[in-house]
């Protein structure tokens, strides 16, 4: 019930605001939400369609009830049904009209029938199976969210560091320009720090329109409106220490991965379905009755009433039966590789994210270092330039380290969310990094 109503009221928030705040725990939640991403809304419906196929198998096993009321009035010619009488018979060939009235009540049912059952038993693991589907969805929406999110936050940090370099080089213009007016330095000088803002401000211009693509984008997957300004709250993560053994990562996988827990129903669904066609050839009984009243009218009717039972022993249906068992078994097959496949799949995935988080983690330390030591060149080169020892040439170069290691800090960080976000999807635990 919280969660509905912190949905509700951020949904309010959305409508009445232009600019909104917005954590990653809540563009997950919306884009989950039931008018939420197109594609969750569509693993819900299968959902409800995969219930109504086991109500559609479950009625070939119940009782089947039907009343008809009926009157006609009909002659008939009694030559054409082979019956005459002799000359001296004066018996017509023509009877009627006679007036007829039948009111009934019948029912059918079946009483055994193994493939049947068989079909029922399929379609409720087709809604295991669904339901499964639909989770895998939901994940993988999560993802493409999670994923969009740090995107727009790694396009956004990536504009604060250009802003950060824009500072940094009209602050070395300046310094160009009072070392010029105290006689100790040159109009290149001043020239060169100019093309370095000229450079900067360009840049920032590229940013800052990847950075509204980006927006763009987490707002067509969360499906709200494009016009509204999105102002994301959280940070790129740095990284953790509570790392998973891949051992343990591996078997996460293997017992939460929701689109495995699908394919591995759907294999099941094809077995039993498969069965269903194999036990086709036992034989099924049903039984019959029906009760009603029949007179030439509604006063004069009388009851009547008929029941029984009927066995059914397939013997050859023109191949069509073998045939069915033959692409049963091919389907079969196909998704014993599919399950198979996937199992695979899943063991590459997770190898390659814990690579992939292992290594981003160290390159994010090695950039934290970086930037420390391109600062403090940096920090150098611009004391030696106003002691008139160097030229701003120096300076330049520290100031454009300076900036390659803001902009690898930006991309190490966005790599290690990355990794975190692929290693988290590959264990089938999303949600984790949303905690």
């Amino acid at each position: 019930m919280r969660q509905v109503t912190l949905l509700l009221s951020l949904a309010c928030a959305i409508v009445s605001a232009q600019t909104i705040p917005l954590s990653l725990k809540q563009a997950v939640e919306i884009a989950l939400a039931p008018d939420g991403n197109t594609r969750v809304r569509l693993a819900a419906l299968a959902v409800e369609q995969s219930k109504t196929r086991v109500a559609l198998a479950r009625g070939a096993l119940l009782p089947n009830l039907e009343g008809t009321v009926g009157g006609q009035n009909f002659t008939r010619n009694l030559r054409a049904f082979g019956i005459s009488f002799p000359a001296n018979i004066p018996m017509p060939s023509i009877v009627g009209p006679i007036t007829n009235f039948d009111a009934r009540l019948s029912a059918n049912m079946t009483v055994f029938d193994f493939s049947a059952w068989k079909r029922l038993d399929a379609a409720r693991t087709g809604v295991a199976a669904a339901q499964a589907e639909a989770e895998a969805a939901r994940n993988a929406i999560a993802d493409a969210v999670a994923r969009a999110y740090v995107n727009a936050v790694r396009a956004g940090a990536a504009l604060s560091a250009a802003q950060a370099n824009l500072t940094l080089a009209e602050s070395l213009r300046k310094l160009a320009q009072d070392q010029k007016d105290a006689g100790s330095g040159t109009g290149i000088e001043v020239l060169r720090a100019e093309v370095q803002i000229a450079n900067e401000r360009q840049r920032q211009t590229l940013l800052g329109n990847d950075l509204r693509r980006a927006r763009l984008q987490l707002a067509r997957l969360l499906n709200i409106g494009m016009d509204k300004e999105l102002e994301l709250t959280d940070p790129l993560g740095l990284p953790e220490a509570n790392l998973p053994a891949l051992a343990e990562a591996l078997k996460a996988a293997n017992e939460n991965r929701k689109d495995l827990s699908a394919q591995t129903l759907r294999e099941q669904f094809t077995r039993r379905s498969y069965d269903a066609v194999k036990w086709e050839r036992l034989p099924s009984v049903q039984a019959f009755g029906d009760y009603g009243t029949i007179g030439l009218d509604i006063e004069s009717a009388v009851a009547t009433r008929a029941y029984g039972a009927t066995l059914r022993v397939p013997l050859f249906d023109g191949g069509r039966r073998d045939a069915r068992r033959a692409d049963a078994a091919i389907s079969l097959r196909q998704d014993e590789l599919r399950t198979q496949d996937l199992r695979r799949q899943v063991e590459l995935e997770v190898r390659l994210a814990y690579d992939s988080i292992t290594s981003s983690a160290a390159q994010v330390k090695v950039a934290e270092e970086g930037i420390q030591l391109a600062e403090r060149e940096l920090a150098q080169a611009q004391r030696r330039y106003q002691g008139g020892v160097t030229s701003n040439i120096e300076v330049v170069d520290a100031q454009t380290r300076t900036e390659r290691a803001r902009d690898n800090r930006v991309m190490a960080l966005y790599q290690y969310n990355q990794a975190r976000i692929d290693l988290a999807s590959a264990m089938g635990a999303i949600h984790r990094i949303l905690q």
